[in-house]
């Protein structure tokens, strides 16, 4: 399955709710404490429920809708790249448009609705019959199924599945289908959910900023995230099966034979006893191996060591992580998400480990799902991986990325957008941006006195003097615009004779090409 999108509701600052496109690979920029993270440990609850990071608190709720007696915080994923097959009662084969679990998009989605931050509701949106003849036998029991399908041909009256399938096509013309939420939490759907969970991707959080104690291992330990991996494996699994199986099997065999005795000497007792042996089901295979762990020759915990450390191995496990995906056949559907990769990282390093991601996202069952603070990152991404969190008229929402003042596409502008940055790149873009524009107008304006000129029409002042020194070594002053002076600057450093712009300059420069733009625009 793959993460097409996913919606947030009512949990810390998002109250309304918002809607974020999800990709392979997708990038979430945005000013600090935006709420960036707060999309990642919100998937986190999403997938890991109890076993999140950060379980979900009463405190999450957000506080404008506390305060109107709102607690229901709602989170809702939308799956596409769906299996071509399930089982989700007996060990029957069937899909997701057979059982009518898909929305009007062919897609999965699952909603999750916390109320006061407790247990979740669990529903599937989906495109379902309505007619109270068939809009319920996901509920029903074998029996109840086989008299509705009584005098209907049938696969297999022995098996759900197939009883559903040949009520839901003796109606097919009339099951008066509509989209809405089927609640998942209550008798009868209650084992399909659990059945349908196990189809879902896994989810493994790396949290950049987090403090030092045991409890956040599998946070800082990368390993404690391949060992969930590992047993998603069906191949490990089945073996491991076969080996429960057995040693269950031996233990019923004890088992019956002391009982078998005790009856001898007190069939009373005998009666008051039973042999509780765990279902292979139930087996928690991974917390066999919770203790592993990468440690320094003196034995200390990776949660332990400095951030660099932590991070130069988590960028290694990546990068490992790739190499493997490129040759191995199994086909675990995993999400990373990945807070500030860049964080205590060389340049250098941020470059092999964004690397890395890509070429973990281009497998078709993986995702990346990053927040940044660098530029530098963000130039290394396409526009289609990002993301920018943003708060307008004091609501959150999160966008695609797209040019907004430049015809072009401009990670730049993205950074001036995101961070509030102000780069010389960014002023080079929008002056010859400008300037084209105004050649268009006039092939004249092509000379860098026309143009200025022409920048003044626009509203630039000429209030800079730029000394020139000629080839007969005598110099020559001229006014310009700031514009004009700050680009001569840039692609004139040999030229000593001019001081330099302060970054007040710079910023006043792009906010006034920017407003000209827009303008025009």
């Amino acid at each position: 399955m793959r993460l097409k999108s996913f919606s947030i509701k009512n949990f810390r600052g998002y109250l309304n709710e918002v809607h974020i496109n999800m990709s392979d690979l997708t990038v979430f920029v945005g000013r600090n404490d935006i709420g960036k993270s707060t999309i990642l440990e919100a998937l986190d609850i999403f997938f890991n429920d109890k076993g999140a990071i950060s379980p979900i608190e009463l405190a999450d709720v957000n506080t404008d809708a506390m305060a109107s007696d709102n607690t229901e915080t709602v989170f809702t994923a939308v799956f596409d790249n769906l299996p071509d097959s399930i089982i989700i009662d007996e060990t029957v084969s069937t899909t997701l448009q057979d059982e009518m679990l898909l929305d009007s998009d062919g897609c999965l989605t699952v909603v999750k609705k916390y109320q006061a931050a407790g247990k979740p509701r669990i529903f599937i949106k989906a495109k379902h019959p309505t007619n109270p003849n068939c809009n319920d036998l996901l509920l029903l029991k074998i029996a109840d199924l086989k008299k509705k399908a009584k005098g209907l041909e049938c696969q297999d009256r022995t098996k759900k599945a197939f009883l559903r399938k040949a009520i839901w096509s003796h109606y097919v013309n009339d099951l008066q289908l509509e989209e809405g939420e089927i609640d998942t939490t209550g008798d009868g759907l209650k084992d399909i959910w659990q059945k349908l969970d196990l189809y879902m991707p896994i989810y493994s959080l790396f949290q950049s900023d987090r403090n030092n104690s045991d409890k956040d291992k599998e946070a800082q330990d990368p390993l404690k995230e391949a060992v969930k991996e590992i047993f998603s494996d069906e191949a490990i699994l089945d073996k491991l099966t076969e080996v429960a199986n057995e040693v269950r099997n031996k233990l019923q065999v004890v088992t019956s034979a002391t009982l078998a005795k005790i009856e001898e000497m007190n069939p009373e007792i005998a009666q008051t006893l039973n042999p509780s042996i765990p279902s292979v089901e139930t087996l928690k295979w991974a917390d066999v191996f919770k203790n592993v762990s990468i440690t320094s020759d003196n034995d200390i915990e990776i949660n332990k060591r400095g951030s660099g450390v932590k991070r130069l191995i988590l960028l290694n496990f990546f990068r490992a992580k790739a190499e493997r995906m490129m040759h191995d056949s199994n086909h675990t559907d995993i999400i990373y998400a990945i807070e500030e990769p860049e964080t205590s990282q060389h340049i250098h390093h941020q470059r092999m480990l964004i690397d890395s991601f890509k070429q973990i996202a281009s497998n078709p069952h993986a995702q990346i799902l990053m927040t940044t603070h660098s530029s530098h990152v963000v130039k290394m991404m396409s526009f289609s991986n990002l993301r920018l969190v943003e708060e307008v008229n004091n609501a959150k929402n999160v966008r695609c990325v797209t040019p907004s003042c430049l015809a072009f596409p401009s990670l730049n502008e993205i950074n001036y957008s995101a961070f509030g940055e102000y780069s010389e790149e960014y002023h080079d873009e929008l002056f010859g941006h400008l300037q084209s524009i105004a050649i268009d107008e006039d092939s004249q304006n092509s000379t860098e006195d026309q143009f200025d000129n022409w920048l003044v029409t626009k509203g630039c002042v000429k209030a800079k003097t730029w000394e020139k020194i000629k080839k007969n070594g005598n110099p020559s002053q001229k006014s310009f615009t700031l514009q004009t002076y700050i680009r001569n600057k840039i692609h004139h450093p040999e030229n000593h004779q001019n001081t330099p712009y302060s970054f007040e300059e710079l910023k006043s420069s792009i906010d006034k090409m920017r407003e000209i733009v827009i303008s025009l625009n």
